[in-house]
């Protein structure tokens, strides 16, 4: 009786001293809270939410402005790069206009599409892209670089669309090349054609070809059996003089054509790697561009 009624006891007072005994519950995130009076521990629980989603946001900030920093100074010293080669191309451009003259003119319909006149023209729409692309990403300016993004897309145009009418018109392109190319041999030596006359003797050389289609084609232009000295197997002077038998037998247009297909696969890959580049310019701009628009939003908010 004794013992059984000291285990009552201890029973009796266990259970008033545990409903007596404040009760802990598992909150947020593994933190014990020990609810008070009222609803003072909903509150602490949302504020710990509160709190952790905050940190999310934050990290998720950090992370997009560390992207947002590496395109930027991708951005920049790829047109950094651009800008310089465009430098270096116009240099080269000026040099060849002052001191070779007329370079390179093969063509007496275009005679203003020499090698320096392109390298000129090529150099300095380089030079204007990388500038704005420079500016404009390093000090996000939204005018440059929309000015950029057009400049690039124009140019991407440009070359889609010849290449297309290229691929389209390639028989009729030949055709008018090869007649025009021999009204310009009629030129050869003549003054003011100097330019012209250094492009045909590099270009005979160099391929070890005589004329366009074959040596004939001298025949039409100076109204005699001869051709330049820089027709033969080994130069001399006047050896373009009845020495059939030391000219080259085939023409510069199959020449340089042939050359070209060999290194088809080359210039197709550089090709594409420039479109390539065009296009990732274009995207890296889209995105700094609507970043500094976002900030900018941010700064009035």
């Amino acid at each position: 009786m004794n013992k059984s009624a000291s285990d009552e006891e201890l029973r009796d007072s266990g259970g008033s001293y545990n409903q007596s005994r404040p009760r802990t519950e598992e909150g947020a995130f593994g933190v014990r809270i020990t609810p008070g009076p009222g609803h003072g521990n909903k509150v602490i629980v949302f504020y710990i939410d509160l709190s952790f989603v905050f940190l999310l946001d934050l990290r998720r900030c950090d992370m997009g402005q560390t992207c947002h920093a590496c395109v930027k100074y991708l951005m920049f010293t790829f047109n950094l790069v651009f800008w310089l080669c465009g430098c270096g191309i116009l240099g080269v451009g000026i040099w060849l206009s002052v001191t070779q003259g007329n370079f390179a003119t093969l063509s007496p319909s275009f005679p203003s599409l020499s090698a320096a006149n392109v390298l000129i023209a090529a150099g300095t729409i380089v030079m204007v892209i990388g500038f704005l692309g420079c500016l404009g990403s390093i000090k996000e300016n939204r005018c440059l670089l929309v000015s950029f993004f057009f400049g690039i897309l124009l140019v991407f145009l440009m070359e889609v669309t010849a290449g297309i009418l290229f691929v389209t018109y390639t028989e009729q392109i030949n055709a008018h090349a090869k007649e025009d190319l021999k009204e310009g041999l009629a030129l050869y030596g003549s003054q003011g054609n100097l330019g012209l006359t250094k492009a045909w003797n590099i270009i005979q050389i160099d391929f070890h070809c005589c004329g366009v289609l074959n040596h004939t084609d001298w025949f039409m232009a100076f109204g005699e059996k001869r051709v330049p000295d820089s027709c033969c197997f080994e130069y001399s002077r006047n050896c373009g003089m009845d020495r059939p038998k030391m000219w080259w037998p085939l023409g510069c247009y199959d020449k340089v054509k042939g050359w070209i297909l060999e290194n088809l696969v080359m210039l197709g890959i550089f090709a594409l790697l420039v479109l390539l580049v065009q296009i990732l310019s274009m995207v890296f701009s889209l995105m700094v561009c609507l970043r500094a628009r976002k900030g900018k939003k941010n700064m009035y908010v």
